[in-house]
């Protein structure tokens, strides 16, 4: 498998994650979209930190059970349940100093949306991984 991310000449700077991913692959890993829910089901916390940890967990665990790792990850899709860029940004802070912050290099997009799947959801991530 091979992986190349790149930022072509005449696009804007990113924080980190690169305009283009080209995978050449034998594998594509779909994951479902992530939630902040324990493995109880549960709601793991009220707060957006707290919920962007379990995310973070629960997507770490769906790798390796299809037996992939972060740099694996060729693109991913951010939610968070809020209009406010400053919650935007302490999630792709959050992500990026976490286990998972190789997954945050390849194409990325990150989006403030009105209403998640689940009472209380704060963040959702989808991913796609390839092997």
């Amino acid at each position: 498998m091979t992986i190349s991310r790149s930022n072509p000449s005449g696009l804007h700077p990113t924080p980190g994650y690169h305009h283009v991913t080209t995978v050449q692959a034998d594998t594509l890993i779909y994951l479902a979209g992530q939630c902040p829910l324990d493995p109880s089901g549960d709601l793991a916390s009220d707060s957006l930190s707290g919920q962007t940890t379990q995310v973070i967990d629960n997507i770490l665990a769906a790798l390796s059970a299809a037996g992939a790792r972060p740099d694996d990850v060729v693109r991913t899709v951010i939610y968070v349940k809020s209009t406010d860029r400053s919650e935007l940004a302490a999630v792709w802070t959050q992500l990026n100093d976490s286990a998972l912050a190789p997954a945050f290099t390849s194409a990325s997009t990150l989006l403030g949306v009105a209403q998640l799947g689940f009472p209380g959801q704060l963040v959702e991530i989808d991913v796609t991984a390839a092997l």
